[in-house]
Order: C-alpha cells, then structure tokens, then sequence
C-alpha cells in the first residue's frame, strides 16, 4: 500500500512538473509574441519617423511623389494600429500571470518593471534604476526641481541633471495600462517623494533625534532588566522564607521525592531559568526597535520581527485550520470512551453474578474486557490517524514504520508470553490462591500477569514462571476440586506379612481419623496396591478440603501413623530389616516396651551344632 502510494505521489510530481513546464514554455512564447510586436512596432515608427522626414523636405511641385509617401505613411499607421491591438491584447492575458521586478529604496517599493531594454532584462533595469536612485538619494545638495521628463521619439526618459533615471518605453506604458507620457509623470513624482523623503529622513538633524531615541530606548531597556532582576531576587527571598512553611518537599502517597532542600534547589533553578528568559524576550524586542530608528536598519527591524511574527501567525493558522480535524478527533474518542465503559459495565456485572452468560465464567469477564478495550483503542488510533497533525508526512510515516519493526522484533518473546497468558486464563487451569505444581515448582499462585505467573512455596518461595514455560509444562491443581469434592490426601506404608492387613487397615484408618484438617464426613479407606517379596504395600487415602495446608497434614499423619503401630505394638520393618531376632532388642520405642523389659539372650541349639559337625 504505501509503495502504490509513493508511485501514485511520484506520479502526480512528474505530471505536475510536466503541466508546469508546458505553462512556462507557453508562457516564453507569448512573451516573445509580445517582443516581436514591439520590435516591429519600433521598426515602423523609425521607418514612419523617416516618411514624414522626406515628406516635409518635398517641395510643393512633387505631389505625386508626396501621394506616394503619404499612402505608405497611412498604411504604416494602420498596420501599427493593428499591431497594437494585438499587443494590447497578448498583455492583458500575461498581465495575470507575469510578475513585475520591484524599485526598491529604503525598504519601499516605489514601482515595478515589466519590460526589457537592450542587452537589460527587467530584473537588471530595476535593479539599475534602484542603484542610480539610492546614488541621487545620497547627494546632500538634492533638488527635486531638477527631476525632470525629457520626452524623445521612442521613450520619455526621467533625468536628474546629467544622469538618466529611468528610461520609460511604449511597452512599460502598455504593461501599465495608460501612455508614455503619463508614466513617466507618474513615476517622476514617485521619485521625487521617494528621494525627499529619504533626503530628509538621513539629514543630521533627524538622526540625531534618532540616536537620542535609541538613547532612550537603551535606557528604558536597562530599567526593564534591572527591574526583573529585582523582581526575581525579591521572588526567591520570599520562597525562601516559607522553608519549613509551605515548603516541605514534595510527597507523593507518602513517598518523598523530594526534600525541602531539593524542592528549593529546583525552584532557585526555575527562577533562573525564567529570568534569563525574559531578559533575553525582552532585548529581542528591544532591537528591532533600535534597528527601526534608523532608516539604515530597518529592513534588520523587520527581519527579527518577522522571526516572532511569522512562526506565531503559521502555528496560529495552523490551528486555525486544524480546528475541524480536532473537534473530529474529539467526538471519536468521546464514541469510544462511552463504548469501552459500556463494555466496563458489562464487566463488572458479570463478575458479581448479576449478569450471568451460558458458558462465559465470571472469571473471564477481566481479561475479556481487557482484550476488548486494547481492540477498541487500536481501533479508535486507526481512525484518529488521518486526522492527526503531520499524518501525512513522510517523515511521520517512517517514524512509524520503524516503531512498529522495532516493537516487533524486540517483543517476540514476550509476545508469546501475552499469547501464553490469554490461553492460561481461557483454560482455567488455576486461579489466583490455588496451590498447584508446575513442573518441579510446588505452591501457591499468588498473582497472574499477561506475562508471568508468580508462585509462593511452602519455604516461602516467589517464583516468577513465564507463561510460555506455564504452558509447556503439566500443571497439578490440588484446590480445583477440593472445596467441591476434597483432595484426597495419600501416603504408602510397607508391613510385613507377619502383621493382619485387617488390624493395619484399622491402624492406618486411626491415625488418618486422628489427623487435622482431614474431614470427617468423608470416611478414610485403605488400598493395598501391590503384594512385594518381603511385604505388603498398604496406601491410606483421606479426604481434605485444606489444599494450602498439605505440609503440615502429611506431617500429622506420618507421625500419628507411628503412633498407632507403635501402640499396638506392630513394627513397620519395610521395606527391608535385617536382624537376627533371638537375643536383640525389639525396635519399638522404649516408652511404648514394659518396665521390667529385659533383651533376652542368644539361644544356642547344641544338638544342631553337633550335627553338623
């Protein structure tokens, strides 16, 4: 798209520069149409100029030959005639579209110049014309008087003394829309103006009262800046007597960012900032008006004026114009903001049960609304662009293109985390304050972020798991269940087969009823899952509905399941016990043998032993 765009752009640039190149060269050949008229305009009148020379040295005899030269007078007066009108003509078309060379003296357009002369352009003619101008201008002896018109056959030419000004043509008259005669009235009286004014604006008279002004103008500017330094000093003395007032720091929600030294610190550097400021505002305004004093100077007023001048009036016409595109914008994003709270509310009410959505739980409404408001906000940016500032710029568009490359490559990762995180939350595989285990992490979840999943184990332990690793490994929810059904709580014990499986079902039953946090509506039960070589495999099953509290349960039961084999007198010598019996002391715990227990001693069978000898 955006290189059929460039195409399109660069497309439109080459027929524009082709349009613009066909005008030009239609433009040349009027202008040389309107040359060509005036050059043989110029050759009848000197030829015509000649007839009536001949004519008037005829004697009065040569009348045939005088009717001849008068008939050629009269049809070189006609064809002229004609060629005027057609010049007349060609000029008024140009006159829209030809832009005249000004004379310029001190800053002041005085007229423009349309035609060349000679080997001078119109631009060369004005400039020349300003120079001989800004020459006169300088003599101290001017006279106005001596500005005059000398009117010749071809041109009415504006003399001072012995040095030419301006040279007025039939083609300047034509350009001007009036006669020779009259232009030249015109513009010498321009002149004349133009020249006193400058004559008397650089006498020493005027530029001393000048300098006295500039004088005062530095005064008063000195006045302003020592004023302002007062000011400011005053402003900090005063700032400095609320320390320990109205000064003590600066705290955010109980956090200090600053204290009363470091607010003070920060406020005697605004203070020195803005001075420097103003006093910088303040001589910048001061010379143009210096500069405008003196008639030398002030195209430099009107250059530094134009500095603040032209800048304000483009930002201010920029929004100006802008002010449609920002009440558009406006109203978009109200649309939007009302259609995300409504969204919101939905939220809301599903999450308290109020608003209930078959085979939506309440515990998608978050991260649902959350996917539904970053959609609606890039959707609410796609349709603000357009209207944005610069959105067309190729500069912007760039800027944009290499954000959204840069985003994409630097986000991959964490893109499929975000990814990870969604699906998680969509699987309800756990919630927050589930004891779970993910891999080898055992605890309990404590938060879940679009990124990570963070764990708390029984050692106290966070573990922070991406969730792109949560979504690669198997997870183990214990509480899913356990509020509805329970956790059913198991652990092996090994006897031998020297012990009734009937008494061990009621021992393991015992201890497991003796346990805390084991329920009681739900009665234990035994499961022998394997018969070994030396002894049975006896699994005691309990339910619970403390999945949190899984340590300590398995903990108590260990311990009470010692208890009740040791009360009643089983031993638990699994899964291998190796002991020659006559003669040793048995392994139960001595608090649980008689007093008057005594190990017996080895029992040695002398028959046997003579046997085998």
């Amino acid at each position: 798209m955006i290189c059929w765009q460039s195409t399109a752009i660069a497309q439109q640039d080459t027929i524009r520069q082709q349009l613009d190149s066909f005008q030009n060269a239609q433009l040349d050949k009027q202008l040389l149409k309107v040359r060509k008229l005036a050059q043989d305009r110029e050759a009848d009148s000197l030829k015509r100029t000649d007839l009536e020379t001949q004519v008037a040295r005829l004697s009065s005899t040569d009348n045939l030959q005088k009717a001849e030269l008068m008939d050629e007078l009269a049809r070189l007066r006609q064809r002229d005639a004609l060629r005027l009108t057609v010049q007349k003509k060609q000029i008024d078309s140009l006159r829209k579209v030809v832009q005249g060379f000004p004379v310029i003296l001190l800053n002041d357009t005085l007229f423009q110049v349309f035609v060349r002369q000679g080997s001078f352009t119109a631009q060369d003619r004005a400039l020349a014309i300003a120079g001989r101008l800004k020459e006169v201008a300088g003599r101290y002896n001017f006279r106005k008087d001596s500005v005059v018109v000398n009117a010749t056959d071809l041109s009415a030419d504006i003399i001072y003394g012995n040095l030419l000004l301006v040279s007025v043509s039939d083609q300047d008259a034509l350009w001007q829309n009036t006669s020779r005669e009259l232009l030249a009235t015109q513009w010498r009286s321009i002149i004349v103006k133009a020249l006193s004014d400058y004559n008397l604006e650089t006498s020493w008279q005027v530029l001393f009262k000048e300098s006295l002004l500039a004088l005062l103008v530095i005064v008063v500017v000195c006045l302003i800046i020592y004023g302002v330094n007062r000011f400011f000093n005053w402003l900090r003395q005063k700032v400095l007597n609320q320390k320990g007032g109205r000064i003590q720091g600066f705290k955010l929600k109980g956090l200090e960012l600053l204290t009363i030294d470091q607010q003070l610190t920060v406020l005697n550097f605004i203070f020195i900032v803005l001075r420097w400021l103003v006093i910088l505002f303040v001589l910048y305004l001061a010379l143009p008006v210096l500069f405008g004093i003196f008639p030398y100077t002030r195209d430099l007023s009107v250059t530094l004026l134009d500095y603040i001048v032209s800048p304000l009036k483009r930002i201010f016409f920029a929004i100006w114009n802008y002010i449609p595109n920002l009440i558009t914008i406006t109203v978009l994003i109200i649309v939007f903001r009302y259609v995300i709270k409504f969204f919101r509310y939905l939220k809301t009410e599903v999450e308290r049960g109020r608003l209930t959505i078959p085979g939506f739980y309440s515990d998608w409404a978050n991260p649902t609304y959350q996917i539904i408001r970053v959609l609606m906000l890039a959707f609410m940016l796609i349709v603000v662009f357009p209207y944005l500032p610069g959105s067309e710029s190729p500069i912007f568009k760039g800027v944009s293109v290499f954000m959204g490359v840069l985003f994409t490559f630097g986000s991959a990762g964490a893109l499929s985390n975000v990814v990870a995180g969604l699906v998680l939350t969509y699987m309800r595989a756990f919630k927050v304050g589930d004891r779970v285990k993910i891999g080898e992490v055992n605890g309990d979840v404590i938060e879940k972020t679009v990124l990570v999943t963070r764990i708390r184990t029984i050692k106290n332990e966070l573990i922070s798991i991406p969730n792109s690793t949560v979504m690669s490994s198997h997870t183990t929810n214990y509480s899913s269940e356990a509020l509805s059904s329970g956790l059913i709580i198991n652990t092996t014990v090994t006897i031998g087969y020297d012990v009734p499986w009937r008494q061990v079902h009621e021992l393991l039953i015992a201890a497991a009823t003796d346990t805390d946090f084991i329920e009681r509506e739900s009665p234990p039960f035994v499961l022998q899952t394997s018969l070994d070589d030396y002894y049975v495999s006896y699994n005691i099953n309990a339910y619970t509905r403390r999945p949190d509290k899984q340590a300590f349960i398995y903990s108590s039961l260990h311990a009470n399941i010692q208890d009740r084999f040791n009360k009643a007198g089983v031993e638990i010598m699994s899964p291998h016990y190796r002991a020659v019996r006559d003669g040793n002391t048995v392994t139960l715990p001595a608090n649980y043998l008689p007093g008057d227990y005594q190990p017996p001693g080895f029992r040695v069978d002398p028959s046997r032993n003579h046997k085998r000898s």
